[in-house]
């Protein structure tokens, strides 16, 4: 059974840092792009993140630009989101979800194109 399960989120002060990570399981990670959404209170689900799997590209939303970053170990069947400076703002859950099309470049933040789906974990942020 495939599956994708997120940790590391927690409560943290404005300015802080956490890292997420993303465990597959019954999935490899190496042909298929990764991206991080989170759904914040009272909105809909965001893509903020992605890596592809193919050329190494990845794509921001603007709100986390130069404060987040993807990264993936495929060995470890493990992808991670580096959050740092975060804010009030970024309070919300964050899910992990993968594309099992392979793409042949890039990736995209719309969630209908990922198939397979973390739990969530919740990340706040106190002002």
């Amino acid at each position: 059974q495939a599956q994708l399960v997120e940790s590391g989120g927690g409560l943290v002060q404005s300015g802080g840092s956490l890292r997420l990570s993303c465990q597959a399981s019954g999935l490899v990670l190496d042909y298929h792009a990764i991206g991080w959404f989170r759904q914040r209170p009272g909105k809909g689900s965001e893509g903020i993140l992605c890596a592809s799997a193919i050329d190494d590209t990845t794509r921001k939303d603007p709100s986390v630009e130069g404060r987040f970053t993807i990264s993936r170990d495929n060995g470890k069947r493990t992808a991670y989101l580096q959050m740092n400076s975060l804010k009030p703002e970024d309070t919300a859950v964050y899910y992990c979800a993968l594309e099992f099309r392979p793409r042949t470049a890039g990736c995209v933040l719309t969630p209908q194109d990922y198939d397979y789906w973390g739990q969530g974990t919740q990340v706040t942020v106190s002002s």
